[in-house]
């Protein structure tokens, strides 16, 4: 059987006016590439559907040159239209603008909901956790809730320059949902696995999470 993954992206593309921002495109095609190496079906959404925006890109990087040829983010179909169900795994990528949209879009939380009752992974990298702040499972209960998981912590954001630009800070606002959140020294690769939840903390965590993911499926 073939496994499916779900990549969900931001569509928000302004950090608070300081800049222009987007998905982290290494958080996406970093797992991409393992997911597909893996033999996984992989699919990508947004928010809002379309072409995403992007931060963070680097040309030199053969695996993000290869995820924006591919086209597997153009014209994305919006999360509001994807059955989380159908999918094994929903892996959030990160970026700034998952601050402002994750929390709030109710589709955002529906997708992982689905596909972790149907017995599924939910994945989340840097801020693609905040995606995980409003997601609630059927019963009300937070599906962070007294699970260990790792995201942006306060000291990466503040050496950022952007812990007064977000709208919260991730770290604080995970732990407000009952998570214990475990984090590790600034830009250092960090994965944390609960059951079947699994979190990275930074954009060199993107790639070792995606490799975790394919061992719990395995």
């Amino acid at each position: 059987m073939t496994r499916r993954v779900l990549i969900a992206l931001t569509s928000h593309d302004d950090l608070g006016g300081l800049r222009s921002t987007g998905y982290y495109v290494p958080e996406a095609a970093h797992p991409w590439k393992v997911f597909r190496d893996a033999g996984f079906e992989v699919d990508v959404a947004s928010v809002r559907g379309g072409e995403p925006p992007q931060d963070g890109y680097d040309a030199g990087d053969p695996d993000q040159v290869a995820f924006l040829t591919s086209g597997a983010a153009d014209g994305t179909p919006r999360l509001a239209e994807v059955d989380g169900a159908a999918y094994d795994v929903v892996f959030y990528a990160g970026g700034h603008g998952t601050m402002w949209d994750f929390p709030q879009d109710p589709d955002v939380a529906r997708v992982g909901r689905e596909a972790y009752e149907n017995g599924g992974v939910v994945a989340a990298v840097c801020h693609g956790p905040a995606a995980l702040v409003n997601l609630t499972l059927s019963d009300g209960s937070h599906l962070v809730a007294g699970k260990r998981v790792a995201g942006f912590t306060n000291s990466e954001e503040k050496a950022a320059g952007a812990a007064d630009v977000v709208p919260f800070l991730l770290a604080d606002a995970l732990k407000e949902r009952g998570a214990r959140h475990e984090g590790a020294g600034d830009w250092e690769p960090h994965v944390v696995v609960d059951g079947r939840l699994a979190t990275g903390q930074n954009p060199a965590s993107a790639a070792l999470l995606a490799r975790r993911v394919v061992e719990l499926l395995s």
